[in-house]
């Protein structure tokens, strides 16, 4: 018997890799003869780069940057091992884990320490970046990043721009003569599931701004700046990112990636399936198990569990997929509709509070998964 494990993290417990090396260890004393093999996964956010640095054999890299608000921090990013080929989490250099609620605005923040990530990786000479961009703390356009990659954004003092979308209502003109070459060389795969524009009511600003701290002035005010900042672009580069879907992702490091670099979008996990080989990997499977820390109806949308039930399917029409959650939620029905995940199993063994069903993940996902075994042991006897 050949299984297939590929989950998503259990987020907040357990990394993807973890979650797979958990359910392996619950169901291998009860299958000692399956060949298991483990496919760590994830969407395109957070657990990118270790799934699929993982996936690959690659190694990781570190760089301190400059933070979302100016600060030095270390972020890590991964160098694939079976291409030319880095996977980036904007989150990393540029993400909420570095703000406070004391510290938090958007007005100020920057993506500079992701546009410094890039060059890190032109360092390592690769041809092309998957960039994950959820996450972030910032709302300037994607503005910090290209600063770092040489653009040079100018006032009409003919001086650069000081950091964050609070300034970008004072763009005037965009300088390429100092762009590092190295850039036009490089594809960027933008891995993002957000679908909203730069500007406007579903917007960067008005949709995820009062996340990241704006006050409706400040929403008003980086949004305003935002529609100036896409005007000068469309003049300065021939590309129009007011209203692209997608170009709101990420404070607007969607648009600024469209602007600045060789880039597309992609659903994030289809990238992560392309890239950890896992179509070649679910061949001749006998069983595949999938799963994530919370499974619900907005699975369907997506989410890892159903993009590896979908890929399964898709090369083995019987094949089936059984899923893992720590909860689930409502409207699970739906993912039963097309007869693509086969069964839903909670991992929680008993009634805890929220800070002891952390604790105690992995313990709960290979009982599951031991139990899953016996009965697949007792109905193939």
């Amino acid at each position: 018997m050949k299984i297939v494990i590929a989950p998503d993290s259990f987020k907040g417990s357990l990394t993807a890799a973890e979650v797979a090396n958990a359910i392996k260890q619950g169901m291998q004393p009860i299958l000692p003869q399956a060949e298991y093999v483990l496919v760590p996964m994830a969407d395109g956010g957070e657990g990118t780069v270790a799934a699929l640095t993982a996936a690959t054999a690659g190694q990781f890299v570190q760089e301190e940057v400059v933070g979302p608000l100016g600060q030095n921090v270390t972020a890590t990013y991964g160098l694939l091992g079976n291409s030319n080929t880095a996977v980036i989490e904007m989150a990393a250099a540029s993400g909420l884990q570095y703000v406070t609620d004391e510290t938090h605005n958007p007005l100020i923040a920057t993506t500079f320490g992701t546009g410094q990530l890039i060059i890190s990786a032109l360092n390592h000479g690769v041809d092309q970046i998957i960039l994950g961009i959820g996450g972030s703390a910032t709302n300037d356009g994607g503005a910090g990043m290209a600063q770092a990659l040489g653009y040079q954004l100018l006032d009409q003092d003919n001086q650069e721009l000081p950091f964050g979308g609070g300034q970008l209502g004072k763009l005037v003109r965009i300088d390429t003569s100092t762009v590092d070459p190295r850039l036009a060389q490089v594809k960027v795969v933008i891995a993002s599931d957000v679908t909203n524009p730069l500007i406007g009511p579903t917007g960067a600003s008005y949709v995820f701004g009062p996340q990241k701290g704006a006050t409706p002035e400040m929403v008003a005010k980086l949004d305003s700046n935002l529609a100036h900042y896409a005007a000068v672009i469309k003049k300065a580069m021939q590309v129009d990112i007011a209203n692209l879907p997608g170009t709101g992702a990420a404070g607007g490091l969607g648009g600024g990636l469209l602007a600045f670099t060789d880039a597309k979008m992609a659903q994030g996990i289809k990238i992560v399936i392309q890239f950890s080989g896992l179509q070649q990997k679910l061949r001749g499977a006998d069983l595949v198990i999938t799963g994530e820390g919370g499974i619900d109806y907005q699975t369907k949308f997506g989410k890892t569990p159903y993009g590896v039930a979908l890929a399964a399917k898709q090369i083995m029409p019987k094949v089936p997929v059984i899923a893992l959650a720590g909860n689930i939620g409502l409207g699970i029905a739906k993912l039963y509709n097309q007869d693509i995940i086969n069964a839903i199993f909670a991992t929680p063994i008993g009634a805890e509070a929220l800070p002891a069903a952390l604790r105690n993940a992995k313990r709960d996902v290979m009982m599951t998964a031991e139990n899953i075994a016996r009965l697949i042991k007792a109905l193939v006897k």
